[in-house]
């Protein structure tokens, strides 16, 4: 990117428009380094121009702009001038305003014949833009023009953005970096958002968020709301749900709401907490049961109470029951009463405001099974907001039938952090923003853009996914695939400068990937594979090159960022990565006891170690780092998880110990089984070494005593080799088998290896080995499996108006593939219809499974699931179909509990195959569908939790 040019790349995600990607000073009001002709400036010789606005205008403005003037004052080094007066003369200014409510814009406009067409009377829209002489003695000023109050908050914040001012400044501690000469670019740019409310819900918030706020502000108060209305302000969103783990926004701070309302952020309430009452305050205030059946009258005067409490603020009420504590109503609530709940709380709305319901705003979520009352039939008046929902877990439940229409709009409630089963996930980020991506945008597509509203845990550690939801929201259709693509990197610019921006976006979206294989507090020693595929040394590998390469980059960065760093991106990958060789270290010790290995108990040593390093970097976060700012935001427990409810603290997993001789005796662990050897009355068998796939193989020559003992490692046939072919061994010694090829005669074989210890131990193990010199093409089958990443397809074919879209990093593995857009209807699988084609080579005849991992996206149309076809050859295709029910009870509801454990759905059909060259094709029927990856499996599956590694592909 020029030096030129301070526009971070980031901004084209939040504008919805290309211009701001610029690399230059040429694109409308782009904030550059050096002036180009007609540009105004901002900075000049560290001296900042002056900020005007005029004291008619909202407060909210005028408090933003006075944040505009701290931005701009960090930037030069030196205190910018705000005035709601006349100006001193000076040849350059920011002048700030919105239409009808600012004299001096309105006038600059009327006398300048400047065209506002674009933005008058447009939701939260603004232009900005360089006018030369807008006033006696200012020769060039950069116009921010709002069509509303928070139009111009926004176009104040867009400005803040562009001089080099993160959103994250103080919820992150991002520092500002300096600038001599900033000047803003000639010409006009125009920006609204096309999700009408956006925003978040601070929830779960204990013990992290709740210890935070008490230690820093006594409390969930005004004085911390006023950084969370601005963090909200500065993302270009406009709604909060405060927090609810008992509290109440509006009785625990009188202020809360009327600073809110300054602030120009809109309030509501979450999906439980009906007319702006908080739950907690029903606990505090209320009387008799939560049940509109037995107690309306106390009901109707509690929730009346929370409306006369409202009072002009801009409010979004949150209408319709849930049961007490935000748990399912009685069994079998009858639909007709819960209509009658809302139509009475819509008497109140309209009795307390004096005008008509439908003038203030109302959502009703259909949260869990408040989805089911509007499948049964259950209506609410039309201008009522739907919040339609995920199902805690980032999958849509259900979005609106394509073409629907309501004054009320629709939106959606989604998640990055929950309460609730399968298991709780509360700790760090596990969401990877190219799900978010294909989700929202499919909802936006489907016209939920009424609301929508993340639920963000305790703000931090979801500062990335946040941001990015919010960019999302701004224009869903304008985040195209190559801005998803770029967009870790472009946020991380934001936060870090460019130089290493590239870099800490890798590392961004692969923790956040890795982390979204199986959510942290999911982790058990039992997750990844110790026998099978090197599944853990992969998993261990991965996070370890991601924590190294974090720790390089914290070092080049330097002290300005450490702070910043260590929160956004180093301690997430350091914590994550010690997690995970925490329960690896866990399950090694177990199985090693099993086998008898001496080392168990150093692996015992070793978890305990990683326990302890989990605290130590949870002190540093909230002692060393800001000078202790954040003190209890790391208080999450996140270890030692037994059912979905979270332990009261983190819990080292049981460890086991064993007794060790004084001798050395020897072991022996092979490949694919957990068994040590010698084993009475069974012998050894490895799997096959073939020539066009697994070439070798591992054996593990291991110590069961304390001192150290020799072996001697010796095949049976010459063209097997090993090595080493013997050795001294203190701990484990790993002895790998090859063959050579040119020496094996074609066919299939078994080879013995002999292996034989000082102490007098002697292991035999069968070595199955097949040369095959056929030419073979395609992903190769080797040893009963074909793995094939979705993304190596060899050839799609498109249909008409639907196509194929690889998008990276999305899955457990590589990347994913859906058809779009996921409007187009059903196609029928067979012919020339919408399809990926594989080429395969199978080694025999016979039946084989295909399983293919998908997404575990529900059936968002709300039918009986996604379907798709499988076929091998010329087969006819096979339909199959992704069932999962987030609903308690139903029959999908245990498919679809794994499905979001495990973070991928697997669906398996059975195929009958002929050996040799075939083509697996994958068909287009149902739209919604991600494909992550397919394998074509012969005879029993080997455990592991990422599957097979990909196939050799000739």
């Amino acid at each position: 990117m020029s030096v030129r040019c301070l526009v971070f790349a980031v901004v084209a995600l939040l504008a919805g428009t290309s211009v701001h990607a610029a690399t230059d000073c040429t694109q409308p009001a782009a904030v550059c380094t050096h002036a180009v002709p007609g540009a105004t400036t901002l900075i000049e010789a560290n001296t900042p121009a002056t900020i005007v606005a005029d004291a008619q205008d909202y407060p909210g403005v005028l408090r933003a702009a006075h944040d505009l003037q701290s931005d701009l004052s960090s930037v030069a080094g030196a205190q910018a001038t705000f005035t709601t007066d006349t100006p001193a003369s000076g040849h350059a200014a920011i002048i700030i305003g919105t239409l009808g409510h600012s004299p001096r814009i309105d006038r600059i406009v009327r006398d300048k014949h400047l065209d506002v067409s674009d933005v008058t009377g447009r939701w939260e829209a603004y232009a900005l833009q360089v006018v030369e002489h807008p006033e006696p003695g200012i020769d060039r000023a950069l116009l921010i023009i709002g069509a509303d109050k928070r139009g111009t908050i926004f176009g104040i914040y867009e400005v803040s953005r562009r001089i080099g001012v993160s959103p994250w400044t103080w919820w992150a501690d991002v520092p500002v970096t300096r600038r001599a000469e900033l000047y803003a670019a000639p010409g006009r740019f125009v920006d609204a958002p096309v999700v009408r409310y956006r925003g978040i819900f601070i929830n779960d918030e204990e013990p992290a968020l709740g210890g935070f706020a008490r230690a820093k502000f006594g409390g969930f108060n005004h004085k911390f709301y006023a950084h969370v209305f601005e963090l909200i302000l500065r993302l270009k969103a406009n709604t909060l749900w405060p927090a609810m783990w008992g509290s109440a926004f509006a009785d625990d701070d009188a202020e809360n709401p009327v600073l809110a309302d300054a602030y120009g952020v809109v309030i509501g309430t979450s999906h439980h907490e009906p007319l702006m009452r908080a739950h907690a305050e029903w606990e505090r205030y209320g009387h008799g049961p939560w049940d509109y059946s037995k107690n309306p009258e106390a009901l109707r005067k509690f929730w009346r109470g929370g409306i006369e409490r409202m009072d002009h603020h801009e409010s979004l009420v949150t209408v319709g029951m849930r049961g007490d504590g935000d748990e399912p109503m009685t069994q079998g609530t009858a639909i007709g009463l819960l209509e009658r709940i809302v139509a009475d709380q819509r008497k109140i709305i309209a009795d307390v405001t004096g005008k008509p319901a439908k003038q203030t705003p109302q959502v009703w979520a259909l949260y869990k099974e408040v989805q089911d009352y509007f499948d049964a039939g259950m209506r609410v008046p039309d201008d009522v907001t739907l919040l339609f929902a995920d199902d805690n877990w980032g999958n849509l439940r259900r979005v609106p039938k394509l073409g629907d229409k309501r004054s009320g709009g629709y939106g959606i409630y989604y998640h990055f952090d929950y309460v609730g089963g399968p298991r709780n996930y509360k700790w760090i980020a596990s969401s990877q923003i190219e799900r978010t991506w294909e989700q929202m945008r499919l909802a936006s597509a489907y016209g939920a853009n009424q609301l929508w509203i993340a639920n963000v845990g305790d703000i931090k550690p979801l500062e990335f996914p946040t941001s990015f939801f919010l960019d999302l929201a701004w224009n869903p259709q304008a985040m195209t695939l190559e801005r998803l693509d770029g967009y870790a990197a472009d946020w991380a610019a934001q936060q870090f400068g460019s130089e290493h921006a590239a870099e800490i976006g890798e590392l961004l979206t692969r923790y956040t990937q890795y982390n979204a294989r199986r959510k942290p507090e999911l982790l058990s020693p039992e997750t990844f594979s110790l026998t099978n595929y090197h599944e853990v040394d992969r998993v261990l590998a991965d996070w370890q090159a991601l924590a190294d390469k974090a720790q390089h980059i914290g070092k080049a960065l330097g002290g300005t960022y450490h702070d910043a760093y260590y929160e956004l991106v180093e301690y997430p990958i350091l914590a994550s990565a010690n997690l995970n060789a925490l329960y690896v270290a866990v399950a090694r010790n177990r199985l090693y006891a099993q086998q008898g290995r001496a080392s168990a108990n150093a692996w015992a040593k070793e978890a305990e170690r990683l326990f302890a390093r989990d605290a130590e970097l949870a002190r540093v976060y909230e002692q060393d780092i800001a000078g202790g700012k954040w003190a209890h935001m790391m208080s999450q427990t996140h270890i030692g998880y037994t059912y979905w409810q979270q332990p009261e603290r983190n819990v080292l997993p049981a460890l086991s110990r064993v007794d060790v001789p004084a001798d050395g005796v020897m072991g022996v662990a092979i490949e694919g089984d957990a068994r040590a050897l010698p084993h009475i009355a069974q012998s050894a068998k490895l799997a096959p070494l073939e020539s066009y796939g697994a070439a070798s193989q591992e054996v593990v020559v291991f110590n069961r005593g304390g001192a150290p003992f020799t072996f001697e490692a010796k095949p049976s046939q010459p063209w097997l080799r090993v090595t080493p072919a013997s050795g001294k061994v203190i701990d484990a010694s790993k002895l790998r088998l090859d063959v050579d090829w040119k020496a094996v005669p074609p066919g299939t074989h078994t080879a013995e290896l002999y292996v034989r210890g000082s102490d007098g131990t002697e292991v035999h193990i069968d070595v199955p080995v097949r040369r095959d010199d056929t030419r073979m093409s395609g992903f190769i089958e080797s040893r009963g499996v074909v793995a094939i990443e979705a993304a190596h397809y060899a050839r799609k074919v498109d249909g008409e108006g639907v196509h194929w879209t690889t998008i990276p990093n999305l899955g457990r593995t590589v990347s994913a593939v859906t058809a779009l857009p996921a409007t187009a209807p059903s196609n029928t699988a067979g012919g020339n219809g919408p399809r990926l084609e594989y080429p395969v080579w199978l080694q025999r005849d016979g039946e084989v499974d295909v399983r293919v991992t998908v997404s575990p996206t529900l059936d968002f149309r709300g039918g009986d699931g996604l379907r798709f076809g499988v076929s091998i050859g010329d087969e006819a295709p096979q339909i199959v179909t992704i069932k999962l029910d987030p609903t308690p009870g139903k029959a999908d509801f245990m498919a679809w509990s794994k499905a979001v454990a495990n973070s991928v759905d697997v669906v398996v059909s059975r195929h009958k195959a002929r050996a040799g060259a075939q083509t697996l094709t994958l068909w287009r029927i149902d739209p919604g569908v991600v494909f992550q990856r397919i394998e074509i499996v012969r005879g029993p599956l080997r455990d592991s939790y990422l599957g097979a590694p990909e196939s050799i592909r000739r």
